[in-house]
């Protein structure tokens, strides 16, 4: 049996790449070289087995170096064929090269990217993660267009791109669609995008005749661009979830607020909680529930025109009280700051303002800094510009929050656990 597999291998060994024996043996027929091959190779199959037992049998000493045969050359002991150049892998694992320790391997799958709307943000949830942001060339032409390009390789990799749709909304809009295009041609394995300002949510539904519903077009965009995931935080309304068709993940800044407003140590029985509006009744009701169950009052608010509120009563008692007004955004301010005129009209002690996306659209800060906020607390999900500060003006961040979601995201693990 041994005999005869040998004679096989050797019989296709010659039939593949033909030696002298072959040759000789295919040019000595005339022409009828299939009726003698399978006896030249018998003889040379037997003329190599040959060879080979003398070899092995001449290793057998204590003071000979072993040899195995892998088909293509005779190796020695330590797997190095005579005659050809040795790769030295090694050295390429000090290098850095290949990684060996499969935790670093899974933490190279995870690359994070910003745009240029946000960096400030994008660089303190890297330094959460421990990593450093990816290197993403961005630019504009002189006509406006913009130009990405990913500038590393991200073959294989959970990609998260992290890019509010702050002002200007459309640039930063049109330049996360990019990104996310630049990341799919790069083979990317998954595209999430992290959006901490969602822009046109207020576009969520239609109030009038032949409106658009803005809100649920940016969400056919991000999708159509490619994106696999979204991560969002604190988004407008909750029916914005429903307009992807991919997976989004919700988070939201009120545990940040919660925390800072625990270190001013306000007693429990001072406290209440205000809705500057009725839609905004479900978010002060879930933030006041976080508050030991504190009182909820509501401020009705009639709107005559975008941007323009007027205020018509109170449903609540605040008298004597510390309010607290939340909201998700504030952009010209206008409803805020007319809420807290009612609220101090009405005996408050002292109001404060909490959102989570400071949009800051003129006269926001001339109406904010007027004295009737006792402070006003904001998130860093949007670049605060250095002239838009104000002494009454506290911005968190919460970084820690994306970068925690980030992590369980791309580890696959529970992101609801982080509400609890």
């Amino acid at each position: 049996l041994h005999r005869h597999s040998a004679e096989h291998r050797m019989h296709g060994a010659l039939r593949s790449q033909p030696g002298a024996a072959g040759r000789a043996g295919w040019a000595g027929t005339g022409g009828k070289g299939h009726q003698s091959a399978p006896c030249a190779a018998r003889q040379q199959c037997g003329r190599v087995q040959t060879s080979l037992q003398e070899r092995i049998s001449t290793s057998s000493s204590p003071s000979s170096t072993p040899l195995h045969s892998n088909g293509n050359g005779l190796l020695h002991s330590s797997g190095v064929v005579a005659g050809r150049a040795v790769l030295d892998s090694g050295r390429l694992v000090e290098a850095g090269r290949f990684s060996l320790n499969p935790g670093d391997k899974q933490k190279s799958r995870l690359r994070i990217f910003a745009g240029t709307a946000n960096p400030a943000l994008a660089q303190e949830v890297v330094q959460y993660l421990g990593m450093e942001l990816g290197k993403m060339n961005i630019k504009s032409f002189a006509d406006g267009e913009i130009y990405v390009q990913v500038g590393e390789s991200i073959r294989g990799c959970d990609v998260f791109l992290i890019q509010p749709s702050c002002p200007p909304v459309n640039d930063h809009l049109m330049e996360l669609l990019i990104m996310i295009d630049a990341c799919k041609r790069a083979s990317a394995r998954s595209v999430t995008a992290v959006i901490p300002y969602y822009g046109y949510a207020r576009a969520d539904r239609k109030v009038l005749g032949r409106e658009a519903i803005t809100a649920k077009l940016t969400a056919n965009l991000i999708t159509e661009a490619g994106a696999d995931r979204v991560l969002a935080m604190d988004l407008h309304s909750g029916q914005c979830v429903g307009y992807f068709d991919i997976p989004v993940d919700h988070v939201h800044a009120d545990s940040v607020i919660l925390e800072y407003l625990a270190s001013k140590r306000i007693p429990m029985g001072e406290l209440v909680v205000v809705s500057p509006d009725v839609g905004g009744v479900s978010r002060a009701r879930s933030f006041a529930k976080k508050l030991n169950d504190a009182p909820l009052a509501i401020v009705d608010k009639r709107r005559s025109a975008h941007n323009v509120s007027e205020v018509m009563n109170l449903i609540g008692d605040v008298r004597g009280k510390v309010a607290v007004l939340v909201d998700d955004m504030i952009d010209t301010a206008g409803t805020i700051t007319n809420a807290a005129k009612v609220l101090r009209a009405e005996g408050a002690r002292a109001v404060y303002a909490c959102a989570s996306h400071a949009v800051f659209s003129p006269p926001a800060i001339e109406r904010l800094s007027s004295g009737v906020f006792e402070e006003v607390i904001m998130t860093n999900t949007i670049p605060v510009l250095p002239e838009n500060v104000f002494p009454e003006l506290t911005i968190l961040s919460v970084a820690n929050i994306l970068g925690e979601t980030i992590w369980r995201v791309h580890n696959s693990t529970s992101v609801q656990d982080l509400r609890k």
